[in-house]
Formats: C-alpha cells, structure tokens, sequence
C-alpha cells in the first residue's frame, strides 16, 4: 500500500470547516496532518492528530507535508501558492486560484519548473446537475445547443460580515460563485468569442458585487450565466435549448446541503438527489423526468491524489483557471466600457 500523502490546510473558515478538510479526511490517499490557523485551533476539536501552526511559513519550516491545500481569501493566494511551490510541495489553491490572470500564469510556470501539481478547486464540476447535463450533451438528447442559461442565486438581504463581501481584491460574487459556472461553461463549450457582462452591487451598503449577468457568445451557442444574492423565486438553475428540444432543472446540487448538515461525505446516499427533484426534458409531442447523476465531490481529491502518485492524469488543469480569470477580466472591462470584448 501507497503511503497517503501528508496533506497541509491553509486557514480553516467556513470553506475548509465545512468542505475541504472533510472531503481530505475521507480520501484514503490522503492525510490531513497539519492546519494553519493565526488565532485559534478549532481544527483540533474534529481532527485532534493534526498539528496547527500560525503560519504558512511556521509550517513549511517544521511540518513534513506533501500537498499544501490554500484555504485563505483571495487576495492571499499567489503569494502563499508561490511560497509552497517554491518549497517543493504541490499546490490546491480554492477557486478562482488567483486575483488575475498574470498570477495564475506565474504560478503555472513556476509548478512546471518546480516539477509540482497545481490544481484550482473546482468541486463543481462534480455537481449532479452539470454532470446531467454533460449526459445530456453526450448523448445528443437535446440535438444541437443553441442556447445555455446557468443560474446560481441565493437570497441573503444582509450582508455577511465577511471578506468575500469586503472591497479587497478578489471579492464579490463574480470572482465567488461566478468562478464556478464560468469553469463549467468553458468545460462544455470552451473559449467563447466576445463576452457582455453587467455586474452590480444591488443591495444597500455593500462594498463587493452582488449581482451578474454575462453573456458568453459561440458561433452557434448564446451562453447567459447570472447570479443574484436577491433571488427568493425559483428560477431553473439550468436551461439548455437544442434543436430537438429543452431540458429545465430547477434547485442547487444537494451535496453542499449536506455539507452544512454535518453528513460525513461518501455516506449512504451521498450526492443522491430525490426523484422529485429530477429536471425535465421537453421534446418535441412529449417530455419527461431525466434522473440527475449523483453528485460526487470525494472525485476531485481522488483525482489530485491519484495525479501525484503518477496513477492518474489532471481533470482540473491550473491553465484551465487562467481561462477562467481571463473571462473574469473580460467581463469587468464589459462592465465598465459598456461594450462586447471580443477574445
């Protein structure tokens, strides 16, 4: 047996409480042995063998460790990911992975100098919903796509005190969940051609964006990615249109649910949605309920695993993250000139 390899969490928030470190804890090929958290050691309480250290530098210097996972706030990320890099450990950096594009450029040049894996957390690829769709693509169910719509709202009128809604660089919620649905949208189709974007800070006070609406444009696919803070109606979280017909899925994936309900990750029925929320497909004289694929977000810590054991190759590239900043930019420079850029 392969010994697991010793895997280090930098910050313990919200994120890595909830998902990070339980998702590492149930991967057989990895150990979670040490923590950086600057003020407490609540890491301790569920994970007492784990060794926690005030600083990314305290535990480069003293812990033995062979993946570093960085859990901090954005603006954080490229110097802490360069540090371990350049300490010769591999590198999981939470999503977007870097503030621009030019960092995570830097970052992917010196991983292949240092012979190291760099990977962007992108847990939701291994959304049921969009692993449905990707069913569906393949399948040629809907025929030809001419049009995608991902939604992810949620409804929170007050604001978090909390850094992504703070006016430091990387926050707001296009860089948040935008990150997300832009990755899955450049999985499906790829580089568009031109991007619109309005992205707005809709509720009273709040420093960092609240709200998006992009427009990735294809040859022959308008795609429109949204995401509100004041959404409290149900709109479909995916809306796809082919030539042969629709398919409509309403609610998010039912693993971050979960997540905040305390269910260890892998127990029975992990990722398993019920039939009743199972999305639509309209085609032409008929429809019917198509079942989601369970969700499986344990897939993105096997696959980094098995990538540096050589068992496996990368499913989330760092150059794939760059992509996703690049659209990011885009759509910022949409936003304030009012205009398509075209890529």
């Amino acid at each position: 047996m392969t010994q697991p390899l010793k895997t280090g969490l930098v910050g313990f928030g919200k994120v890595a409480q909830t998902m990070h470190a339980p998702l590492i804890h149930r991967e057989p090929l990895l150990e979670l042995t040490a923590v950086v958290e600057r003020h407490h050691q609540y890491s301790k309480e569920k994970y007492p063998n784990v060794t926690v250290y005030k600083s990314l530098e305290e535990l480069l210097a003293k812990a033995e460790v062979d993946l570093i996972v960085i859990c901090t706030p954005n603006e954080y990320h490229f110097p802490q990911a360069k540090m371990a890099l350049e300490a010769g450990k591999h590198v999981v950096v939470d999503k977007p992975i870097t503030v621009t594009s030019s960092e995570a450029e830097a970052l992917v040049a010196l991983a292949k100098k240092q012979g190291m894996l760099l990977s962007a957390f992108q847990n939701r690829r291994w959304d049921g919903d969009f692993q449905t769709i990707i069913k569906l693509l393949e399948e040629e169910t809907l025929g030809r796509i001419v049009h995608f719509e991902s939604h992810f709202d949620r409804f929170r009128p007050e604001p978090n005190d909390n850094w992504r809604e703070k006016e430091v660089p990387g926050s707001g919620i296009l860089y948040d969940l935008g990150a997300h649905l832009i990755d899955q949208a450049l999985l499906l189709f790829g580089q568009p051609t031109w991007i619109y974007a309005e992205i707005l800070k809709q509720r009273k006070g709040v420093e960092a964006d609240d709200f998006f609406d992009l427009t990735l444009m294809y040859p022959e696919t308008k795609v429109r990615l949204s995401a509100s803070i004041l959404m409290n109606a149900p709109l479909p979280k995916f809306l796809v249109l082919g030539e042969k017909g629709s398919y409509s899925k309403y609610g998010l994936d039912v693993q971050e649910a979960a997540f905040k309900a305390g269910v260890v990750p892998g127990s029975e029925n992990w990722g398993v949605e019920d039939a009743s929320s199972y999305g639509n497909v309209y085609l032409e004289g008929k429809h019917f309920s198509y079942p989601t694929v369970n969700g499986n977000y344990l897939a993105y810590y096997e696959n980094i695993a098995e990538s540096i054991q050589g068992k496996a190759s990368l499913k989330v590239k760092p150059e794939e993250a760059i992509q996703v900043l690049k659209v990011i930019e885009a759509a910022q420079q949409s936003h304030a000139e009012g205009k398509r850029i075209f890529l």
